[in-house]
């Protein structure tokens, strides 16, 4: 369990084979290329990568668009078809290979593109047609043609009106004597009408309609009512059936798997092309520096050494002043905790692993936390689905899975000494003090405290002892020895008798002599905490150092104090759980099925509620005290994860066999 030492890896070939050399350290699985130190005889490289982008966003684009044609397909026509899923695996050179998909992939997008273009014009006019149709449907009764000439003395008005204007309408048509009016049909919002009036009253009859609302009949080819509605509902019906057979994107669902890989293999060479930018070049040969795993350096060398022998390359340590990537190598559990860590920042290559350390305390908290069997066994279950379900692409997801699964471990550990189980308590004994009741106080120095939130004070205690211990091995490392004394070892030192002089001060613990014993080495080793803080300073600052690590003690006891929180998150769950447990027993109780029902639905939200809540809660404190409390000891952090060439991929999972 430790950070995988690095080492770098200098390279010159020949320009032409470039793309070659690269194709091989990316099989290797173990190169970054790295920015290029600057030299007078060469110069950077230029890459078009702009066209690859564009180039491959519309390959991007048609697959999505075919994909969720298909499914769409699939859906409506309940069909038992399943598509084969993102992350398949392909061997490496079936990826490789995947350049012999340029001209299908490119006759796809042509065709879908082309098929897409035709399809919005469809839908344009479909919705056209729609309109249309909504407006027709009222004159749709009407077998006589909708085009009605004047005479020399009559005007004629054919169209709409406003349903609710009907009342008003016809009071308003009997001033007009020389006008006459005929509802042909109506509907919930508007009435068709036919006003006939004599020239002499046109101007009156054309006020009244204007100011009711009345909308002209917008058809005047000849054609009867009935028939304009029947031709608009036969066009409807035919773009309908041309957007689900002519376009239908569910043909090219054959073509989804080449396209996927093809995509992917497309985007290797544009992260290739933006690599090359990172090179140097002179006129016929090309530079390129790297970062290898020592451990991997054999590997990428009989990668290198098949592809020419016209290749001069060597390995070398990097310089003091580089950073190199963080690559970490843990076993299958401790690996879970390195999600962890890197939302917070990832380690840097310089400094030691912490993720064993600080997953062991992970765990125990958010098992306190939770503190319950019941609990425990759905984080164990769900958390372990997750982890299982992506432990080939050991993705995010899958890490945090783990780390609750093995916290719902300690969570069934935790809930069996407080007796716990959904709340309840099946057991005939407990082991640890209660949450509530006469037993749940311990006496410190004569005061009442519950005892649950010592146990938190406790266990924060022995973490910082373990961050001051880390201290000391970080430094170690380093050859700086007094470093790790003074600065890691003295303050473990300290918290060692803090811890001790704690439990001496628990009157229940009838071991008070190790509250005396506590003091003094808390006591002797902050005297020599201060002597010492100064020891790089010049003899103003000797003192003033020394006066801050007394100071420091304050912001210790204050670090101390923010355990409580193990205390009070799982209080607040235990006592939600048992409320919800109480109520839900009574409900069962009563015999009514009804009741039993309800009793049960009640149980299953509230438990569910419960926890998900406490898992929220558990996850982001318990996080908290890692990264405040536990790495202000002696994490640096700020390191960059290793990121091999090649190894990035959207849609499939590459085999390097």
């Amino acid at each position: 369990m430790a950070v995988v030492e690095m080492g770098k890896l200098n390279l010159v070939a020949m320009s032409y084979e470039k793309d070659k050399v690269l194709n091989a350290l990316s099989r290797s699985g173990a190169t970054e290329i790295k920015l290029h130190t600057q030299t007078e005889y060469a110069a950077p490289i230029t890459a078009d990568c702009e066209s690859l982008r564009e180039y491959l966003s519309g390959l991007e684009d048609v697959l999505s668009k075919i994909t969720e044609g298909a499914k769409k397909y699939i859906s409506q026509n309940k069909l038992k078809i399943d598509l084969e899923k993102e992350g398949f695996d392909v061997t490496y050179s079936e990826f490789m290979g995947a350049r012999d998909f340029k001209a299908e992939a490119d006759e796809t997008v042509e065709v879908v593109n082309r098929l897409l273009a035709e399809q919005k014009k469809c839908s344009a006019e479909l919705a056209k047609v729609k309109r249309t149709l909504g407006e027709a449907e009222i004159y749709a009764s009407v077998k006589q043609p909708l085009k009605i000439e004047n005479t020399s003395h009559a005007r004629f008005r054919l169209g709409t009106i406003p349903a609710a204007a009907k009342k008003n309408f016809a009071q308003a048509m009997e001033e007009l004597p020389l006008a006459s009016y005929s509802f042909l049909s109506g509907s919930a919002e508007s009435e068709l009408i036919m006003v006939a009036a004599h020239k002499a009253e046109t101007e009156k009859t054309d006020a009244l309609l204007q100011s009711i609302g009345f909308t002209k009949c917008p058809f005047d080819d000849g054609r009867t009512g009935e028939e304009i509605y029947n031709s608009l509902k036969s066009r409807e019906e035919e773009l309908e059936k041309e957007l689900r057979e002519k376009y239908n994107l569910y043909a090219f669902k054959d073509r989804i798997r080449n396209l996927r890989i093809y995509c992917d293999y497309v985007a290797f060479e544009l992260e290739k092309a933006e690599l090359s930018e990172m090179m140097l070049a002179t006129e016929t040969t090309f530079l390129l520096e790297a970062y290898v795993p020592v451990e991997a350096q054999e590997r990428v060398r009989q990668e290198l050494t098949e592809v020419s022998p016209a290749i001069y390359f060597e390995f070398s340590k990097p310089s003091e002043d580089e950073m190199p990537p963080t690559l970490l190598k843990n076993n299958v559990i401790v690996k879970n905790f390195e999600a962890v860590t890197n939302m917070y920042s990832p380690p840097n290559s310089r400094e030691f692993d912490p993720n064993a350390v600080m997953g062991f305390f992970y765990s125990i908290f958010l098992g306190f936390i939770m503190g319950d069997m019941g609990y425990g066994l759905l984080m164990f279950l769900g958390g372990g689905f997750l982890w299982l379900k992506n432990k080939r692409r050991d993705t995010t997801l899958g890490r945090l899975g783990g780390v609750f699964a093995i916290g719902g471990i300690l969570a069934i550990i935790w809930g069996f000494l407080f007796n716990s189980l959904f709340g309840y308590g099946p057991l005939p004994f407990k082991v640890m003090p209660d949450l509530r009741g006469p037993n749940m106080s311990w006496s410190l120095s004569g005061i009442n405290v519950p005892a649950l939130l010592i146990i938190s004070m406790i266990i924060g205690v022995t973490q910082l002892f373990a961050g001051y211990v880390c201290k000391a091995v970080q430094c170690w490392r380093r050859g700086k020895i007094l470093d790790g004394i003074f600065d890691g070892i003295v303050w473990a030192v300290f918290s060692l008798g803090a811890l001790l002089a704690i439990i001496g001060f628990v009157e229940d613990f009838h071991v008070s002599v190790l509250a005396m014993v506590g003091g003094i080495i808390a006591g002797a080793s902050l005297v020599v905490a201060m002597l010492t803080a100064g020891r790089h300073e010049k003899f103003f600052g000797k003192f003033t150092k020394g006066f801050g690590a007394a100071y420091g003690v304050i912001n210790y006891a204050s670090d101390v104090l923010s355990y409580a929180r193990l205390y009070g998150l799982m209080l607040a769950g235990a006592v939600i759980a048992e409320i919800i447990t109480d109520n839900c027993i009574l409900l069962i109780g009563g015999g009514n099925v009804g009741f039993i029902i309800l009793g049960v639905i009640i149980m299953v939200i509230g438990h569910l509620f419960n926890l998900a809540i406490g898992l929220l809660g558990a996850y982001i404190h318990d996080a908290r005290l890692q990264y405040v409390e536990f790495y202000g000891r002696f994490y640096e952090g700020e390191g960059s994860l290793f990121t091999p060439l090649g190894s990035q991929h959207k849609h499939v999972y590459v085999l390097n066999n």
